[in-house]
């Protein structure tokens, strides 16, 4: 049985800082995953754009060289490494997958450079698959409100996955983000203005206080 409390604040994070996904496409999807690493969701954005106003799919981008991509996703940083794993990741899906970014966590893991939380962004946005996909965001939140207590964000998701219920894992991973950036901080979180830190463990210990 959840934690009603637990359940209920999820919930109440979800409605006040819903994120909306602009991309559905499993290919870009997974590829403006990839470019957001280390980036702002505005720099990915624009790279994002940039990337497949110019080449429309994946079959286009397979038989590019790395360096034709560089100047359209310089936004995103980490130009050159990222170009270099896009083409790769290219080739291994029209070759190995007809095309098809595959739908399932297995197969997607065997992609250079995709990691459990870019899959479990590709599965719930494109395939609509529960799925829950923990960043540093994500992991750090949910234990500074006391719903787990964990070291790694690998930890987090299996612990977040045994105390909320299916339909909340997706969304959940989009709101903590904006939740994250604009109240619940890394260094100074914004406690005075927060709807629910009444349900948080940090802001009970400490009292109220912040500093």
């Amino acid at each position: 049985m959840y934690d009603k409390v637990v359940v209920e604040t999820a919930e109440e994070i979800i409605r006040l800082y819903p994120k909306f996904h602009e991309f559905k496409d499993p290919f870009v999807v997974l590829i403006s995953t990839l470019l957001s690493q280390r980036t702002k969701d505005e720099n990915t954005e624009r790279a994002t754009k940039a990337l497949f106003s110019t080449f429309k799919d994946v079959f286009e981008l397979s038989g590019e060289k790395p360096e034709k991509l560089y100047e359209l996703i310089r936004p995103a940083g980490m130009f050159r490494q990222k170009a270099e794993r896009i083409i790769e990741i290219s080739k291994i899906i029209t070759r190995e997958y007809d095309g098809i970014v595959p739908s399932d966590m297995e197969e997607l893991l065997k992609l250079p450079g995709i990691g459990r939380k870019t899959a479990n962004i590709v599965l719930y946005v494109s395939f609509d698959k529960p799925a829950m996909a923990v960043d540093t965001h994500v992991h750090r939140i949910a234990n500074r409100l006391g719903w787990i207590e964990t070291v790694k964000p690998e930890e987090s998701e299996y612990e977040l996955m045994k105390c909320l219920p299916e339909n909340i894992w997706g969304p959940l991973n989009g709101a903590m983000v904006e939740f994250g950036k604009k109240t619940c901080k890394p260094r100074k979180p914004l406690c005075d203005v927060c709807e629910i830190s009444v349900n948080c463990k940090f802001f009970v210990e400490n009292g109220g206080r912040t500093d």
